[in-house]
């Protein structure tokens, strides 16, 4: 079959703001730069973001980068690296001062410098007191980082193709990324996207959990790609389960609403967190404030006719406070709750939010593989930043604010790496003579089977899957029982059918697609979750219990290493955890508490 190429210098998978950010250093360098995206870029999930993006800037009080990554170590139960951490907190006030050069419209303070808020896990002086870090525009931080980026990046005429889905990765012979394959939504047209850089910015993939603030598009497309094309993925028994999502919808509300001064209550009206947390209470680590949670509901004191969420009380705070800085938390809950926040209290419930592991890179956000003893060995070509990748920043868990600065460090590192790398002077490399064939087999596959699966039914039966066996507490049989299971799944998505052929706009070969992706997420979390025999961060097992010689289930002697699932017989191997940064003395193990 005659398969189209369009020949770029640079093609970026997914426009949301770790692609955007990219982006604009690619085009700005004069580079003839693409971006794919499954949705208008403005669309994208980044634009779900709420609460802010983490920078010392130290505007209402005296701040620090190294207070900052101090915090984020910390909140990553030591799991993170710490030179990529040194590299994404020293260049926080850098970036965020750049999106307010773009156009950003922050809040502000009486005296005109960008406001900020106060925020889970963030302290000063390495530990002692919550810190005001957060830069905040309103709780539509999100929305107005990508309207900003989005217009730099017309103005550096930055080539768009909206609503086409990238398919796989094409590598040579000698294991270069040379392009990716993608189809346009609307027509279901192959096209091979030949480039001599290749970034992948697709996102997350928390539609692998019944229970989700993740937008329906958040697949885990590119985590899908890379495994499909030999790339191992790192850490991904780590998943963040947000403390306070819309009790029976899962949609967001942003930890920013405690930040304002918002407490969680239990069905007494008790303020719970302090009993957990007795420094932080409400504004602990977002995987501390989630369990806690969950430990209420279990012990009995939720709240509700099934006594199943507790509450998010802002019922003190100043209605005008709420009606400048809580806008659309406002109305999410009037819309999603059925309650209005400045009269009665929000029923949540912790819903999984975000992805902590990912395609493994460096902090120039190069992806790196394992070989020969080499953990670091650079895929040539190939880039990978936001939530689909893995620097490690996040560790084990993620501090609240630092996904928007994710986006924005390692988008532009991406993309330097990408220019720095292309200045070179490399020509496009070859493609391979086959370098469709494997997309085209897996839509030819989809579009002939018969008596398989829907769709619909595959995706259930992953997101139960996963919501049942490896969710906020996990149980060593259960996770043993998800394994099995996760891979009983995996038949059924390898015989999808697609039952009505006749559905316009290919939604339903899309959704099989997408399907696709899933499944090897839900794999390697699984898999991943039930080899790691600790607690750590977002990961708690029952066998893993609290103890003084582990406390908080925590065992740094043989545990203290990065997860890397390989898709071909779902191997599993381990690599070293970073401990030394850049410039600064390590931060040294401790117990994590608040």
């Amino acid at each position: 079959m005659n398969i189209p190429v369009l020949k770029f210098d640079a093609v970026i998978v997914g426009a949301g703001g770790a692609g955007l950010r990219s982006a604009i250093q690619l085009s700005e360098a004069g580079l003839k730069t693409a971006v794919l995206s499954k949705v208008f870029p403005t669309r994208s999930h980044t634009v779900a973001a709420q609460g802010g993006v983490a920078a010392s800037l130290g505007n209402s009080e005296e701040d620090h980068w190294r207070w900052h990554m101090y915090d984020t170590v910390k909140g990553s139960d030591w799991l993170g690296d710490q030179d990529a951490i040194e590299f994404m907190c020293k260049k926080a006030v850098e970036v965020v001062v750049e999106l307010e050069h773009y156009g950003m419209p922050f809040d502000r303070t009486d005296n005109g410098k960008i406001y900020q808020r106060p925020f889970g896990g963030h302290m000063s002086n390495f530990g002692e007191k919550p810190v005001r870090r957060s830069c905040a525009a309103a709780d539509r931080t999100g929305h107005a980082m990508l309207h900003a980026m989005y217009q730099r990046n017309v103005k550096a005429n930055t080539q768009f193709f909206v609503e086409w889905m990238a398919l796989d990765l094409i590598r040579d012979s000698e294991g270069h990324v040379v392009g990716v394959t993608a189809m346009e939504m609307e027509t279901g047209q192959v096209v091979i996207f030949h480039t001599r850089a290749t970034i992948f910015a697709t996102g997350g993939a928390g539609r692998i959990y019944a229970s989700s603030t993740n937008a329906f598009i958040n697949t885990g497309d590119g985590l899908g790609m890379a495994a499909r094309a030999g790339i191992p993925l790192e850490d991904m028994e780590f998943w963040q389960f947000h403390p306070t999502g819309v009790a029976g919808a899962g949609v967001l509300i942003t930890e920013g609403v405690r930040g304002e001064g918002g407490i969680l209550r239990n069905a007494s009206k008790e303020r719970f967190m302090e009993r957990y947390a007795p420094n932080a209470k409400d504004l602990a680590s977002r995987d501390v404030v989630a369990r806690a949670m969950a430990t209420e509901i279990k012990e009995g004191r939720g709240c509700g006719p099934n006594k199943d969420y507790v509450l998010l009380d802002i019922t003190h705070l100043d209605p005008a406070t709420i009606m400048k800085r809580l806008p659309g938390i406002r109305e999410i809950s009037i819309q999603f709750a059925g309650v209005d926040p400045i009269k009665e209290p929000i029923p949540v419930v912790p819903t999984c939010h975000y992805q902590m592991g990912g395609i493994p890179t460096n902090y120039s956000g190069r992806v790196v593989v394992p070989k020969d003893g080499d953990y670091n060995t650079v895929v040539p070509g190939f880039y990978a930043a936001g939530e689909c990748a893995c620097a490690s920043v996040h560790g084990a868990n993620r501090l609240g604010t630092n996904s928007l600065l994710d986006l924005l460090v390692f988008g532009k590192s991406a993309g330097d790496s990408a220019v720095e790398d292309l200045k070179s002077g490399k020509a496009h490399r070859d493609l391979p003579k086959d370098a469709a064939d494997f997309s085209l087999a897996r839509i030819d596959a989809i579009n002939k089977r018969k008596g398989g699966a829907s769709v619909h039914e595959a995706r259930l039966a992953i997101q139960r899957t996963m919501q049942d066996h490896a969710g906020v507490f996990r149980f060593a049989d259960m996770l043993k029982k998800g394994v099995t299971q996760i891979l009983e799944v995996e038949k059924m998505v390898e015989n999808l059918e697609i039952k009505d052929k006749s559905l316009v706009w290919n939604t339903a070969r899309v959704e099989a697609l997408e399907t696709e992706n899933l499944i090897e997420v839900a794999k390697a979390t699984m898999i991943s979750a039930e080899a790691r025999k600790e607690s750590r961060g977002a990961h708690v097992r029952d066998d893993a219990p609290d103890t003084p010689e582990f406390p908080n289930g925590r065992n740094d002697k043989e545990w203290l290493k990065h997860t890397l699932w390989h898709r071909e017989g779902n191997k599993i191997e381990y690599k070293p955890v970073n401990l030394t940064p850049l410039t600064v003395e390590t931060v040294e193990l401790k117990t994590r508490s608040y």
